[in-house]
């Protein structure tokens, strides 16, 4: 019994009822490596350090050095501390080193669903995926925007390719801070490349997004929503679109028909045009 700690549960000598609990062997510390390698003078650009959070989907790993956030993932179907650590090695070439502390602002951004003022460190990736990790990251919180949209703010560097979008979002390495569970297929449909089932909706429901209206605008064949008083058109989550009382939505299949309707499309959630 070396009364090592786990970094999901509390260490083998407190677990009690019998002579190890009695014992008292003290816990060691969750920053014991961190306290370590900082006394050695291990060099801080060798290794992350990281804690667990709390997300409206469970835990959460969030891995960062002094500057920036370098990745996250839920910690559902298994993933303990010790393959967090190794998957973050095989991705950045960097230990992963528990910490207590979180990053400054990580807390504020779990809470309220809005990361994107948090400083974020791929690493080197390619331009295609890091224009769709922006693209995604400018979808404010509680709106959703379809793969189009995506393909739209990164088509410079990605070409509109639906797969390649796709494998994007399935290896997003800031899960959750990246909002992947807000990009959706044309019909409405979360994607949720990036999740297990039932995350994504445990993100969107903590956002308040209304999945249900979602479903029932997709299943008419409406993909916009315009006001009859404005004249503009929005994706239905828009924060304008969720204004629009009921005598005065005009639902649309395509902005081609909002166009020739007579209506513009919005400069806030900026739908793709004709």
């Amino acid at each position: 019994m070396n009364g090592r700690k786990d970094h999901d549960g509390p260490p083998a000598s407190q677990n009690g009822g019998g002579p190890a609990g009695e014992l008292g062997t003290p816990p060691v510390p969750v920053d014991f490596a961190l306290r370590v390698l900082r006394r050695v003078g291990i060099p801080r650009e060798r290794y992350d350090t990281y804690v667990r959070m709390d997300s409206p989907a469970g835990g959460l790993f969030v891995a960062f050095t002094p500057e920036s956030v370098t990745g996250s993932a839920p910690a559902t179907s298994g993933l303990t501390s010790e393959r967090f650590e190794e998957s973050h090695r095989a991705r950045t070439g960097r230990s992963a080193i528990p910490a207590v502390k979180p990053f400054p602002g990580l807390t504020t951004a779990l809470r309220t669903g809005r990361a994107r003022k948090l400083p974020l460190d791929p690493g080197p990736v390619d331009e295609v995926t890091a224009a769709v990790l922006q693209a995604v990251r400018a979808i404010p919180a509680g709106q959703l925007r379809p793969l189009s949209w995506i393909a739209r703010e990164a088509s410079s560097v990605s070409g509109g390719n639906t797969d390649a979008l796709l494998g994007v979002l399935a290896r997003n390495p800031f899960v959750v801070l990246v909002p992947c569970h807000r990009v959706t297929y044309e019909n409405g449909a979360p994607c949720d490349a990036a999740y297990l089932p039932g995350v994504g909706d445990a993100l969107r429901a903590a956002e308040g997004i209304d999945m249900a209206g979602v479903r029932q605008w997709s299943h008419s064949g409406a993909v916009f929503l315009g006001s009859d008083t404005t004249h503009i058109y929005c994706h239905p989550t828009c924060a304008h679109a969720r204004r629009i009382t009921a005598p005065h939505r005009v639902p649309f299949a395509t902005a081609r028909d909002a166009h020739r309707a007579g209506y513009r499309a919005c400069k806030s959630c900026r739908p793709v045009s004709v």
